[in-house]
């Protein structure tokens, strides 16, 4: 019996298989403790191995260093001769960008028309003695205050049209306000009004208006003497400093120049009801308006200049274009370097009427002739020179005959010398080939292969 209870106490089957409930026996403890000597012997067999391996390694780096070393100067060579080409290159390329600064310092604006003078004016005198004026409270000291809020709320133009009068101090301080004001809140609204009282072509639309003083080109120039810029036609435009940075110290044109332009292109489209400008003076501010596209500061102008210069070319009689055209284009040629300025120039004349057209034409040969130092003036001599360029030598300037293949395009481009003589689209087709097949592709410089490039796709626009 005591038999039986002695196995009912002992631990069934399943539970010897559970790692749980039958733990691991203990292990068995080492029999002798690790001596001193031990460990000895174990540093110096692993510092043994450690020395074989560096040795091994060591063995065969000595194998390849010589190999290692004639690859790296082949290798060191190789980037030497590319480093070379690229600065070569690199220096072929620095050719200064488009863009002068046509403005320098400005000068000390007139001095504005007083308080006194629009106090006198009638309309204020009216306003003064109206029944309204017991309502709005207008004194003799509010006359400034009084004009600027008419201006600013567009009330001024509504008035005079009224009134059917622009009395002389008023008309001086709307102007003074639009071309020297700092105040954009007061310029703009003073160039509105005077674009809104200029008698337009179609008088039956335009109320009769008595206007006492009126702007002529004297104050224009004036304005644009302050501005900063050289108004004298003989002033080499070369001779003005090249494009700088906008964080630079050089002051660029005023904020007003906006309105300057949009004024000047209001000027030209009365010349159906008043003769404002003389015919010289049409041409100087041609000429301006166009230079005015060499100051990258101004790019954001560029819509309201290429009006401007559509309006000043349409202000010319028909028969006075032929002739101020010409005039216009020896101005610029005569002032302008000879770098990609001159390119900029002929590209800025964009339009698809009659007029411009001949203008970027005459522009382009009058450039490309005073590029050429004047010797060449006939279109047979200018490309029999341009089929002389001998494109295989390799001291042939690229960028020059780049910009003689941009000038050369625009100036032949629906020409009627085209039509006329046959001679000089074959001359022309001639000197495209010799720069799209003499020039290899192995020349890396950027401008031959810009010469090149652009060549191909004139020959292949011309044949078609």
């Amino acid at each position: 019996m005591m038999v039986m209870e002695k196995d009912m106490e002992a631990p069934l089957d399943f539970e010897l298989e559970d790692p749980i409930l039958s733990p691991p026996a203990p292990t068995k403890r080492r029999g002798r403790d690790v001596g001193l000597d031990d460990l000895l012997k174990d540093f110096f067999k692993e510092k043994k191995k450690r020395d074989e391996r560096e040795f091994k390694r060591a063995r065969s780096r000595k194998c390849y260093n010589s190999d290692e070393d004639e690859e790296t100067a082949h290798l060191s060579k190789l980037v030497n001769q590319c480093e070379q080409k690229i600065q070569e290159i690199g220096d072929e390329d620095e050719v200064p960008l488009w863009g002068l600064h046509v403005f320098g310092n400005q000068k000390t604006p007139p001095l504005p028309v007083g308080c006194l003078e629009l106090r006198s004016c009638k309309l204020f005198q009216s306003k003064l003695n109206s029944e309204l004026n017991l309502l709005l409270g207008l004194t003799a000291e509010k006359g400034d205050a009084f004009f600027e809020g008419l201006l600013i709320n567009g009330w001024l133009p509504k008035l005079v049209f009224r009134c059917g009068h622009v009395e002389e101090h008023l008309a001086v301080w709307t102007f003074n306000l639009m071309l020297y004001s700092s105040k954009e809140e007061l310029r703009a609204p003073g160039c509105d009004f005077w674009c809104a009282i200029l008698p337009s072509r179609d008088e039956a639309e335009q109320p009769s208006l008595q206007i006492d003083w009126f702007p002529s080109s004297v104050n224009l120039k004036q304005a644009l003497e302050i501005y900063g810029y050289l108004l004298d036609s003989s002033f080499v435009i070369s001779s003005l400093p090249e494009v700088v940075h906008a964080d630079s110290d050089c002051r660029g044109p005023p904020q007003n120049i906006r309105f300057w332009i949009k004024f000047l292109t209001a000027c030209c489209g009365v010349r159906g009801t008043w003769s404002i400008f003389s015919t010289s003076e049409a041409e100087e501010f041609l000429g301006v308006i166009i230079s005015l596209f060499l100051d990258r500061q101004l790019q954001g102008l560029c819509s309201i200049l290429s009006e401007c210069m559509v309006a000043i070319i349409g202000y010319f009689e028909d028969q006075e274009w032929n002739i101020s055209c010409a005039e216009v284009a020896k101005s610029l040629a005569s002032r302008l370097p000879k770098d990609l300025n001159c390119f900029r120039v002929v590209e800025c004349i964009s339009g698809v009427d009659t007029r411009t057209k001949q203008l970027r034409r005459e522009v382009a040969f009058q450039i490309l002739v005073n590029c050429l130092d004047r010797k060449l003036t006939s279109a047979e001599e200018i490309l029999a020179w341009f089929m002389s360029i001998n494109m295989r030598d390799k001291t042939c300037d690229y960028f020059k005959v780049y910009i003689y293949l941009a000038l050369a395009e625009n100036w032949l481009f629906s020409n009627p010398l085209m039509e006329e003589k046959p001679v000089i689209l074959e001359m022309w087709s001639a000197f495209l080939r010799n720069c799209s097949c003499q020039i290899t592709n192995r020349d890396f410089s950027s401008y031959a292969s810009k010469v090149r490039n652009k060549a191909s796709y004139i020959l292949q626009s011309t044949i078609h």
